[in-house]
């Protein structure tokens, strides 16, 4: 047992000092606990998620292709129309916004664009940017497990029909996006009067006093409605989204696809031949340049995506797999009385590894296998999102970065920042209700 503890401790220091680095070092740190726990203590080595790491790669390639294009600027600029449209009610539609460009990209680092023109919307219309910004940062990373193309949503997928639950992917979403929209809701609400009105706030009516600081905060706008979208542009999102529906039709028609020995294509494999074919015609017929792709934020994002789920993944099934035993029978009574328990584990361990994709990669089978019920488990997906909580995650530090009004912040005691409210709220509200409809449809 105590042995046990250790090697824990080792994949826990692993993950802790990855997160501390960030970025590619998520991953690769734990190749190092891997390697002491495989050459170190002999334990047999897991298997690394590959079929999870391909889609991912097709679908970042896909989204990276068309944010080259120019296609992202046009998406940008609907939303951004929708906003000033409806200034009063930013603190609302700012996160819808956010949370529906990341189910349609499947990465929440598409919003960096949106997120300077929410803060310059609430700040002429004389709204407290903390109000729209920390709910709308919050609905950028909640999109992933709502999207047809993340990983954390292909994953539960993959792995759930390993284990028993026949479940595709339009299945999960409709239980996902209703829940989420719910929590988004409920977190925005809960932002609508949050903080002191601009102009009753002794700090910041101190800062505006400051011609200086006045001219910062009030004398530049950004805005995304002067550029010129091309009609290739346009036609890179059209073929981008035909792709989304041609995958979610064959997610619901199975019997269309093409079948060998009595055996369906299966999905995983559908989607990267449908993600990669929609890329190649967007180089071919939208004028996207593969190099501009390459050095985009969302391709950059999505490969550090399969770096950390790479390493994170492998190390911890290692691990489970060589104590599978032992752990089943320490958490046996907890699981059978209060399965949807499961959601604290979830979230704890995104705490830890700041990727949903990672947590339901590493931790979908260890659930599985403990005997939990796999609509139990649809129903917490939503608790899968838990990085917030710490704010060190990229999305979080340049929303507080884009505020010039210096109203959305990091507190002094690290925990009381602008994103705890909203991200506990929208969570909590989110796993309730996807719990609930799973529990009454399955």
């Amino acid at each position: 047992m105590l042995l046990m503890i250790f090697q824990l401790c080792i994949v826990l220091g692993a993950l802790w000092v990855g997160s501390r680095y960030g970025s590619l070092a998520l991953g690769a740190i734990s190749g190092i606990g891997l390697a002491i726990l495989v050459f170190g203590f002999g334990l047999k080595p897991g298997t690394p998620p590959t079929d999870v790491i391909y889609i991912i790669i097709a679908a970042v390639t896909c989204a990276g292709i068309m944010q080259a294009s120019g296609g992202m600027d046009w998406l940008i600029q609907i939303a951004e129309r929708l906003l000033r449209k409806h200034p009063d009610r930013i603190t609302f539609l700012a996160p819808l916004c956010t949370f529906f460009l990341t189910v349609l990209v499947g990465t929440g680092h598409v919003v960096y664009t949106l997120m300077p023109i929410i803060c310059d919307i609430a700040l002429k219309k004389g709204i407290r940017p903390e109000r729209p910004c920390g709910v709308a940062s919050i609905a950028s990373q909640v999109g992933i497990t709502c999207s047809p193309i993340a990983a954390a949503v292909v994953a539960f997928v993959t792995i759930s029909n390993a284990n028993g639950f026949d479940i595709t992917i339009p299945r999960v979403l409709m239980i996902s996006i209703p829940a989420c929209v719910c929590g988004l809701m409920a977190a925005a609400a809960a932002s609508y009067h949050r903080g002191l009105d601009l102009d009753k706030d002794p700090e910041f009516q101190k800062k505006i006093a400051d011609p200086a600081q006045r001219e910062y905060i009030y004398g530049s706008g950004a805005t995304t409605l002067d550029k010129t979208i091309p009609q290739s542009a346009k036609n890179a999102v059209f073929i981008f989204l035909g792709a989304l529906a041609v995958i979610v039709f064959f997610a619901i028609f199975q019997d269309a696809l093409p079948s060998w020995d009595g055996k369906p294509l299966k999905m995983n494999i559908v989607i990267q031949i449908v993600m990669i074919a929609a890329a190649a015609l967007m180089i071919l017929f939208c004028k996207a340049q593969p190099k501009k792709a390459v050095a985009g934020p969302v391709w950059q994002s999505g490969m550090v995506a399969v770096v950390a789920i790479y390493g994170i993944a492998w190390m911890a099934d290692t691990y489970f797999a060589n104590y599978m035993p032992e752990i089943q029978a320490m958490l046996e009574d907890i699981v059978k009385d209060y399965p949807w328990a499961i959601a604290l584990v979830f979230f704890l361990v995104s705490v830890l590894i700041n990727s949903q994709g990672a947590v339901v990669v590493s931790m979908l089978p260890l659930a599985y296998s403990l005997g939990i019920a796999g609509p139990v488990l649809l129903g917490v997906l939503p608790s899968v999102y838990g990085y917030f909580f710490i704010p060190n995650y990229p999305s979080d530090i340049a929303t507080v970065n884009f505020d010039r009004s210096g109203t959305t912040v990091i507190g002094k005691y690290l925990l009381n920042h602008s994103f705890m409210m909203p991200g506990l709220i929208c969570v909590i509200t989110s796993t309730i209700v996807a719990y609930i409809m799973s529990m009454l449809i399955y």
